[in-house]
């Protein structure tokens, strides 16, 4: 009975920290995105700092070190969008080929007429149809809402770098005396993790822009710079992430070359998905966030119904230091091992 009792109460204690998490996602998500960049940043700032400049004024240099990398990014893609935006008028031509296709097929095989389709579609569209002045307040809406959590993203991160010694005194102060090097290991080991899960991350992001710009362009499929681009910033969801940018380059490419285009398209994602598995992972990321995948898909679902896409984002390098915590802690080991990645048994001899 103590043993039900103590589960209870784990269960209960597992479903008010999601409740808190998901009201209080406003005030949350920000901070983890800064606490994030920011240990990305502290050795770079650590460096400056060693050779001479202030606290504050290298906290700033590395804050605008990664707003000009973005920024270069964001107007990269800005320029691709203007060059896919004057071609516009013929990928939407093309792409209202498609659902004429799809309906010709479902009345060969299931006899749901043509004119039945489109009154089922009719029916179902009417209630998501939205105004044009409606989607433009919506946009411009979503537009401030994105560029002020940015600006507060951007805050957090120079404030957790500015002030990482004393938060990591005042954490410290809950410890007792004799676990004091545990935490300090702790602290030091998720740090480390962070840094090295991210920039890896974006090493990995830099590569397959290469090599999916590379695929598309030898495809010969039009604006292949925007779409590697989509693929690989897409990478940061495991997964999920670069399925959906290349299922969306697929579509693009079949209304530029037809089916044919559309599959050497999945062909390259084949390729580059091998490539990045068994060579670049191993190489680049290694194992710095050791999650099997069960847990990973389990973490990215959980993460998306409480913080949508950030949560998603977010999921793999917060489950990271909980598993780092958990691997320290002998009470918590369990927990580690089954977040951990399976280790393969060796056959006896």
């Amino acid at each position: 009975m103590p043993d039900t009792n103590k589960l209870i109460r784990s269960l209960i204690l597992i479903f008010l920290a999601c409740g808190a998490l998901y009201f209080a996602k406003t005030f949350l998500v920000p901070i983890a995105f800064g606490s994030m960049l920011a240990m990305l940043l502290i050795p770079i700032c650590q460096w400056l700092e060693n050779k001479g400049i202030g606290q504050a004024l290298s906290a700033i240099a590395c804050i605008l070190l990664f707003v000009v990398l973005v920024s270069g990014v964001v107007v990269l893609l800005s320029w691709q969008v203007a060059g896919i935006a004057d071609d516009a008028e013929q990928i939407i031509v093309q792409i209202n080929k498609i659902p004429a296709s799809v309906q010709q097929y479902i009345d060969r095989t299931l006899g749901f007429s043509v004119e039945k389709q489109k009154v089922f579609m009719k029916e179902q569209s009417s209630s998501f149809t939205l105004k044009a002045g409606d989607k433009i307040a919506l946009a411009a809406g979503s537009t401030v809402v994105l560029i002020g959590k940015s600006m507060l993203v951007v805050i957090y991160t120079f404030l957790f770098i500015y002030y990482r010694r004393h938060l990591g005194s005042f954490v410290l102060k809950f410890v007792p005396a004799k676990d004091m090097e545990l935490a300090e290991r702790i602290m030091l080991s998720i740090s480390q993790v962070a840094q090295k899960y991210i920039s890896g991350l974006g090493i990995m992001i830099g590569v397959l822009w290469i090599m999916y710009g590379i695929g598309f362009s030898i495809i010969g499929i039009k604006h292949a710079l925007f779409f590697a681009i989509l693929c690989g910033l897409l990478e940061i969801v495991p997964y999920v992430g670069n399925l959906t940018g290349s299922l969306i380059t697929a579509v693009m490419a079949f209304t530029q070359g037809g089916s044919n285009m559309a599959l050497w398209v999945l062909a390259v994602y084949g390729v580059v998905q091998f490539t990045q598995t068994y060579l670049l992972e191993p190489l680049i990321v290694g194992a710095k966030v050791s999650i099997n995948p069960l847990c990973t898909i389990a973490v990215i679902i959980t993460g998306e119904m409480l913080w949508g896409i950030s949560g998603m984002v977010l999921a793999i390098p917060l489950l990271g230091t909980v598993k780092i915590i958990c691997d320290n802690i002998p009470s918590l080991q369990p927990y580690g091992f089954l977040i951990g990645e399976v280790k393969s048994r060796k056959k006896k001899a």
